[in-house]
């Protein structure tokens, strides 16, 4: 279960990380979530330092193409179609899971009704740019990405080859996308297709999908 913290409490907390930016370049050090006023007017930003005895600077969404903080990995994306987001319309989103066809998650969607924001598990993350071993769901922190409060705090899931190509998952494109995603593995396919795992619990779906993708890179 994630647990819910403000964004301004998470936003005291520097977790281990790296940033890519948009040339390339690949800096390690501490991480956090900007809180307030970012650098740039829409976007989403980072605060980042290379050790606590140096001075952190920001990176605004804009000057960077993804980042790794904790065991998450996060890209930056606009926001799709003709969806609001919370304060930003370009900022970052989860990379859940880095398939052929990844899926993504973004808190801070304007929404009916509450729900929990994008979670950041405090551990070094083993993957550099749109994900790897570390990515995903469980434990952690979680806070709604571009602020949030009122209308705009639901999780809401994105399937896309790319972050340019995000659509919204949801109940009635749920069972295809997922055995699209999850294909390789017949066990999955087969309780997706059964409704033993349907979008209200995908946080259980990913789970047991990571834990099926590992027992047969062992097997192999």
């Amino acid at each position: 279960m994630l647990m819910i913290v403000s964004a301004k409490s998470y936003g005291q907390k520097w977790l281990p990380g790296h940033f890519t930016d948009v040339k390339g370049n690949i800096e390690n050090g501490l991480i956090r979530f900007g809180g307030g006023k970012g650098p740039v007017k829409d976007e989403g930003y980072i605060e980042f330092r290379e050790d606590d005895k140096i001075s952190p600077f920001k990176l605004s969404a804009s000057e960077l193409k993804s980042f790794v903080v904790g065991r998450d990995s996060f890209v930056v994306a606009h926001a799709p179609g003709n969806e609001t987001w919370a304060r930003n319309e370009f900022d970052f989103v989860r990379v859940v899971l880095d398939e052929d066809v990844k899926l993504y998650a973004a808190g801070g969607v304007k929404v009916s009704g509450g729900g929990h924001g994008v979670g950041v598990a405090p551990e070094i993350g083993t993957g550099i740019g749109t994900g790897g071993v570390g990515a995903g769901v469980g434990g952690g922190i979680s806070i709604p990405i571009g602020g949030g409060g009122g209308t705009y705090e639901k999780l809401v899931y994105y399937y896309g080859e790319n972050t340019a190509a995000m659509k919204r998952l949801n109940d009635q494109n749920f069972e295809d996308i997922m055995t699209d995603i999850m294909g390789d593995y017949p066990e999955v396919v087969d309780k997706i297709k059964a409704k033993v795992y349907v979008l209200e619990n995908i946080d259980r779906l990913i789970i047991y999908f990571k834990q099926v993708k590992a027992t047969n890179k062992v097997k192999g």
